[in-house]
């Protein structure tokens, strides 16, 4: 089913939440991930590991907590490779529309960037409704919660059409086909990956 916590994509601060003192480059901070008291959803928070020794006891428990080093914004000045902005995109976008249907196109879009090094699992936490596995993006410090969906290993490649088949949609005509190659030189490796998460989940 879909998450039933609405949660939209949340990019780090630049400042930390208790002292708002502004992050210099390469400081290390903490990302924590709260349950939101005023929603069914989450509230993210960045603290300086001074602020996050001495944070008060309400924001003692933390849903999901990682140490993380920031970078200053960086400028537009470097042209990416248009498949993987796509994938970004489209990743975003299905998170924040959280239609049931996408979930396995989802986590498939996570495994992709994450095995691209854009993401970092960060961490993985067991809910009522599944697993939700936590990613940060590697430049922007954005945070994706992703329901690990579980794909049986002989749907994997219909889920990868399925992906191709929505890139495909997102992208110019000349880009289709180089899309299309780069999800099916994936497969066997995307295919490994799944099973590796399913084997440790039997753990």
């Amino acid at each position: 089913m879909a998450l039933p916590e609405a949660w939209s994509i949340k990019s780090r601060a630049h400042q930390c939440a208790l002292t708002e003192v502004k992050f210099k480059d390469q400081e290390e901070f903490y990302t924590a991930i709260f349950p939101d008291p005023e929603s069914s959803g989450y509230l993210r928070m960045d603290f300086s590991l001074g602020a996050w020794n001495e944070r008060p006891e309400e924001l003692s428990k933390p849903f999901s907590f990682w140490k993380s080093t920031y970078e200053p914004p960086i400028t537009e000045d470097k042209v990416e490779v248009v498949t993987k902005e796509s994938a970004e995109d489209l990743l975003s976008r299905l998170i924040e529309e959280d239609q049931e249907h996408t979930e396995n196109a989802r986590y498939i879009l996570a495994v992709m960037l994450e095995r691209k090094k854009l993401l970092k699992e960060t961490d993985k936490q067991q809910t009522p409704n599944g697993i939700l596995r936590i990613y940060e993006h590697r430049k922007s410090g954005e945070v994706y919660i992703i329901l690990d969906p579980n794909i049986p290993l002989d749907q994997v490649e219909h889920v990868q059409k399925e992906v191709s088949e929505l890139l495909d949609g997102d992208t110019k005509a000349e880009e289709e086909e180089e899309a299309e190659v780069e999800l099916t030189q994936d497969e066997t490796e995307l295919e490994a990956e799944v099973e590796i998460n399913s084997e440790h989940e039997e753990e």
